[in-house]
């Protein structure tokens, strides 16, 4: 029996220690950019990562929605960051698009999750061994 839900692995917003070691880095001229960059993710982007989809809430003011299904993913890439404790993660999709995640926590568990979400969607979507009819 297929389930309706669609059961959340992980919503909210970029790692803590982003925001922490770009605001250290901004004491010096050359950091701001990038404390700039942090306090901008810390602010307006989310990410909600389900059974179902994967929607990234970002942009200024947090204006831009993207929602990908698992069955549009052709590859996953991920990147440690901040001493592996986050990660930034790049969705490249069937058309060739790329989604870009920053600052992904607990990104290699995420990763394994997507992975797995893929996977499963493959299996369920691959055609099965069917035999015609028999004479």
């Amino acid at each position: 029996m297929k389930s309706s839900t669609e059961e959340i692995f992980y919503e909210g917003g970029p790692a803590k220690g982003d925001l922490f070691l770009n605001l250290l880095a901004g004491l010096t001229l050359i950091g701001l950019p990038f404390t700039f960059g942090a306090v901008v993710r810390a602010l307006w982007l989310r990410f909600k990562i389900t059974s179902r989809r994967i929607s990234v809430t970002g942009g200024w003011l947090g204006r831009d929605k993207t929602q990908v299904v698992y069955s549009q993913i052709n590859e996953v890439r991920a990147v440690p960051r901040g001493l592996g404790s986050y990660g930034d993660m790049v969705l490249v999709l069937k058309d060739g698009a790329r989604l870009e995640m920053r600052s992904i926590p607990r990104f290699r568990d995420t990763e394994k999750y997507i992975i797995g979400q893929m996977s499963s969607r493959n299996e369920k979507s691959s055609p099965q061994n069917v035999q015609g009819f028999a004479p």
